[in-house]
């Protein structure tokens, strides 16, 4: 009894594969495509999983932020003779008397000037109404929109607030969880390798372990340099547009510290504000001198202040961080916005790691 052998496939007569027909670049480009649309699909569902899980993935990025950005303060504590534990803890209550501090201050000074910049922005929309014509009468209109919009927003909040609605639990809840994620990476941080080794093999643990070093050097090279940059931002403005006479100018200067953690679009927002506020109540001589304190700064920002202080780590182009902002807003609305660059920076850590690049030492 004879078996009849099926022909390999590189046996197989041309005419039995059609593909051949094609011409190779084409073969190329089809094959291509498939590994394209496969990665977007993966990385489709991945952040479908990751925005339905935002209750647990949004604190857990907010505790790597502030992991590492306090992360130095427990080595130190340590050296000096404190437990890990206990220097974990006390990291995490100056956190939280920080954390606390500058959200106070942040809301007061708002509180206090929202009234001040809401008139503000009207006049000056009435001003440029005058000026512009159809156009200012557009910007007018935005800017009433924007009043009406936000009170309404401000006015929904309050009352879900004040009836129960659930939101003030989710948010404590969520802070809850960001703190004790964050006090369990400043006392066990040191052990991931270890653990890493523990479940992979040695060549596959240590490209493991590469990643996530150069991952969270960029998280905290972000957050450290940020965080420095805004104050000495939020600073020299908030100084520049009181001199100038500037009505409601700490919650300018308020507005300009969180603007900075978005890149690009927070900078532009607030500086726009700022000098709309000083068009309305100065005229258009202040409306120019407070263009130029916010243009002086931004220039001081770009040409020194980032390449000094802001980590080495954090090395994106202009332009993926402009799309990073636009996506993460887009999938996240603001908290994506604020997430999104610390989550190219790590991510572009693992792709040069992956690539070879040795990068920095880790720790």
């Amino acid at each position: 009894m004879t078996v009849e052998r099926v022909p390999d496939e590189r046996q197989r007569p041309d005419h039995l594969r059609p593909y051949l027909m094609l011409p190779p670049a084409l073969r190329q480009a089809a094959a291509w495509s498939v590994a394209v649309i496969l990665l977007i699909a993966v990385a489709s569902l991945v952040v479908f999983a990751l925005v339905e899980l935002r209750a647990a993935t949004v604190p857990f990025v907010l505790a790597l932020l502030g992991a590492s950005l306090l992360y130095p303060v427990v080595p130190w504590l340590v050296s000096r003779g404190v437990g890990r534990g206990l220097a974990a803890g006390l990291t995490c209550t100056v956190l939280v008397a920080a954390v606390t501090g500058v959200i106070a201050l942040l809301v007061n000074s708002l509180v206090h000037s929202a009234p001040q910049i809401a008139s503000s922005l009207q006049e000056a929309g009435a001003r440029l109404a005058d000026w512009l014509g159809p156009l200012g009468a557009k910007i007018q209109h935005a800017l009433n929109n924007a009043k009406g919009e936000t009170n309404s927003l401000v006015s929904t909040l309050t009352n879900g607030v004040l009836s129960g609605l659930g939101l003030l639990t989710q948010l404590i809840a969520g802070g809850v969880l960001s703190l004790a994620l964050v006090f369990f990476f400043l006392r066990d941080g040191h052990r991931t390798g270890d653990a890493i080794r523990s479940y992979l093999p040695e060549r596959s643990a240590a490209t493991v372990i590469a990643c996530a070093e150069r991952a969270f050097d960029a998280m905290a090279g972000f957050m450290r340099g940020t965080t420095l940059i805004a104050l000495i931002d939020a600073g020299f403005i908030t100084i520049g547009l009181i001199a100038l006479g500037v009505p409601g100018a700490p919650g300018l200067g308020a507005l300009v510290f969180m603007g900075a953690y978005i890149p690009f679009v927070g900078a532009f927002l607030s500086g726009t504000v700022a000098v709309l506020v000083a068009l309305a109540d100065g005229g258009l001589g202040t409306a120019l001198w407070a263009l130029g304190v916010v243009l002086a700064v931004q220039m001081i920002e770009g040409n020194i202040l980032q390449p000094v202080i802001q980590s080495r780590t954090v090395e994106l182009h202009p332009a993926t961080i402009m799309v990073a902002v636009v996506a993460g807003s887009g999938i996240a609305g603001i908290i994506g916005a604020l997430l999104a660059v610390p989550v190219c920076a790590a991510g572009m850590g693992v792709i040069s790691v992956l690539r070879g690049d040795p990068g920095r030492a880790g720790r």
